[in-house]
């Protein structure tokens, strides 16, 4: 061997030291792919080449073409190049069950051995056809073969490595390829199919975990149809702030910036943000009306309605057969007093109709009760009488009913409303309780600040601004925007784009959200981008942004 080919395979090896570190940093599968075949085709010095991937299917497992490559045809096909492969995949066996030992590359697949051919035209026992017509229509000549089946760690074959025609670097002449070359290729493919594995098995892993998000967020959504899309709707909007915040170049948030892992550690803990749900009872996540528990006890009203509205009949033929039993009245006499009795009933039966329809739209949660109707409820609810079902005489409401129904705002007690704000509690716990990777390590603090306020006055760690990263304030304001104009909540309609800027405008006023973020939110119009993916028309009225508490456009 001479001194030039010595240091020839000395600065080959070097390049596939090199290869072997690149290939392990990349990231994205198809990238990946494209490199393993470029590398390939250099330490070979390879004109053409085809990356083939072992896959399943219906007719049993087969190669399909990922990556081509012929530098003298100008042909670049799969991988960054945009241009599909259409060649159909080759299959290890035929509809006889035979393995394909015909087709070089299948046969590489099978046997997992390394076939190199000094000429393809010449060769016996393999299938050429398919390249006699290819060179036929190109005016190529396909020569040398060096076909290179890929192991992983557990000695499967996972792909096969296929290069043709090795050019001399000093005469461009095509020659076979030769055994240090054969040596470099089976090193590459060996490197080359651990790296590929571990792409692929990292990648099933993130599918496998993004699965099982899915999967409770199913679960919430089956829970709860009410609040199923929240869980989908505000990691859409998380994201949308978050880059338009690492689009700003101006301003107090101007060196926030994301890598893509930055992004996909907020994509996370937008998923999980209330994952905590699921520790929630059903019949206060779906608290439709105030007297709703398991079912709506609006009706348990309508039946003691139904029971004074009878009593009070019964009062009255009973008042009517006392005074039909009394013989000294004149007929004058007891015309009037019937006429009062029935005067008497009308009224009681206005009356109670009036306070059954009063206490059913109570029952329906708003905005605001105001005190007046608060105070009337409890009157109601003391001013009758009914007999229960142990025949004691007892108040019209309980001290419970009245309590639900004099909320002032929504359809939840304090109580209940200390249960829906304990999901954050749970996630929180839930998520500390995993053991995130380095680059997950933030999830928990991201998903569990959304309830926190600016001034410390939040829940559940009263945290104050400067203790919470960008990414939780981002959350805090998603959160709250999607609330508002969701429109599949059972006790509000979903608002306009305007209602629901002025509350976040007086949000920002008073301390509970993040005011930069606010801004970035209105000046970069995240607001309008959100609203054209999930809101109806009707809501998305024109904004007039100088108008919005606390922004200055």
């Amino acid at each position: 061997m001479s001194l030039e080919t010595v240091e020839d395979l000395f600065g080959r090896l070097e390049q596939l030291n090199e290869i072997g570190t690149a290939l392990s940093q990349e990231k994205d599968t198809g990238h990946l792919l494209e490199k393993i075949l470029i590398a390939a085709k250099a330490i070979t010095r390879a004109d053409g080449g085809t990356l083939y991937v072992l896959e399943s299917s219906d007719e049993g497992p087969r190669l399909r073409f990922a990556i081509m490559r012929t530098d003298s045809l100008g042909i670049a096909m799969g991988g960054t190049t945009g241009s599909p492969i259409s060649f159909y995949p080759v299959h290890l066996y035929g509809k006889d069950g035979k393995p394909n030992n015909q087709m070089v590359a299948a046969y590489a697949a099978l046997t997992g051995k390394t076939v190199s051919i000094a000429d393809a035209y010449s060769e016996e026992g393999f299938d050429f056809s398919g390249t006699r017509n290819f060179d036929k229509k190109t005016g190529y000549r396909s020569k040398a073969f060096l076909t290179v089946p890929m192991k992983n760690h557990q000695s499967e074959i996972i792909g096969v490595l296929q290069l043709i025609n090795s050019k001399d670097p000093a005469t461009g002449e095509i020659g076979p390829f030769s055994h240090s070359d054969q040596r470099l290729a089976e090193s590459l493919a060996s490197q080359a199919a651990i790296a590929l594995t571990n792409r692929q098995l990292i990648d099933q892993l993130e599918r496998l975990f993004e699965s099982f998000i899915a999967l409770i967020n199913t679960a919430i959504d089956e829970k709860s149809p009410y609040t199923g899309k929240h869980c989908e709707r505000v990691p859409k909007l998380t994201m949308l702030l978050a880059e338009a915040v690492n689009e700003t170049s101006a301003g107090p948030l101007r060196n926030f910036n994301m890598t893509e892992a930055d992004r996909y550690e907020l994509k996370i803990a937008g998923l999980l943000h209330d994952c905590g749900k699921v520790t929630t009872p059903v019949h206060v996540v779906d608290k439709a009306t105030k007297l709703e528990t398991i079912f709506d006890r609006i009706n348990l009203l309508d039946t003691r309605f139904e029971v004074l509205k009878r009593d009070f009949e019964i009062a009255a033929l009973k008042q009517k057969i006392d005074l039909v039993r009394q013989p000294l009245l004149g007929d004058v006499d007891a015309g009037d007093r019937l006429g009062q009795i029935e005067q008497t009933l009308r009224e009681s039966l206005r009356r109670l109709e009036s306070d059954r329809e009063f206490l059913r739209h109570c029952n329906v949660g708003g905005e605001f009760m105001s005190p007046e109707r608060q105070e009337r409820v409890k009157q109601i609810g003391t001013g009758y009488n009914w007999t229960d079902v142990s025949g004691g005489t007892v108040d019209f409401l309980t001290q419970d009913e009245i309590k639900n129904l004099t909320i002032s705002r929504g359809t939840l007690t304090h109580e209940e409303r200390e249960t829906i704000n304990h999901h954050i509690v749970a996630t929180i716990k839930m998520l500390e309780a995993l053991p995130w990777p380095k680059h997950l390590r933030n999830v928990p603090e991201y998903a569990g600040g959304h309830h926190e306020r600016m001034d410390g006055k939040g829940y559940p760690r009263r945290l104050k601004r400067e203790q919470m990263s960008v990414q939780a304030r981002v959350m805090g304001i998603a959160d709250i925007f999607e609330a508002l104009t969701a429109k599949d909540r059972p006790y509000k309609r979903g608002k306009t784009l305007t209602e629901s800027l002025n509350i976040l405008g007086r949000f920002k006023l008073n301390g509970h959200i993040d005011p930069d973020l606010f801004d970035v939110f209105v000046r970069r119009k995240v607001y309008l981008r959100y609203a054209e993916q999930f809101l109806d028309r009707e809501q998305i009225d024109e904004v007039d942004e100088s108008a919005i508490p606390g922004y200055s456009p």
